[in-house]
């Protein structure tokens, strides 16, 4: 699988954004995908991941802003960035995992495939 995303940019605070990531390959429907972010000199921290089967999770300080979609047709998945602040300034990094069980999605170990990471700016 090669991911591929893209969208990133410059935004001031409470703005949006839409990231995409476009996948290769004809199993994209059966991973799970997840986006990641890494701001300068911090580590890679999860954001979101959606299953296979549509089910959602989301890291605490970007639940109610941030929305993950998959559209398993265009293998792509979307992440919508609503009310940016700008601690949200980092790389984004989308992700593929084949069949993660609960306790290890939010873990970058979990994912075998990563996006080469679009910078997202925000400022105040």
């Amino acid at each position: 699988v090669q991911l591929q995303a893209s969208g990133g940019g410059l935004v001031q605070a409470g703005g949006s954004l839409r990231l995409s990531c476009a996948a290769s390959g004809r199993t994209f429907s059966s991973y799970a995908m997840g986006w990641f972010r890494q701001a300068l000199g911090k580590e890679r921290e999860f954001v979101t991941a959606v299953r296979s089967g549509g089910t959602t999770y989301y890291a605490d300080s970007v639940k109610g802003r941030f929305t993950i979609s998959r559209d398993n047709a265009k293998n792509t998945v979307y992440l919508q960035m609503n009310s940016l602040k700008p601690e949200d300034t980092a790389v984004y990094y989308c992700a593929a995992a084949p069949r993660p069980i609960l306790s290890t999605i939010r873990l970058p170990s979990t994912y075998y495939y990563w996006g080469q990471g679009t910078q997202v700016t925000v400022s105040s």
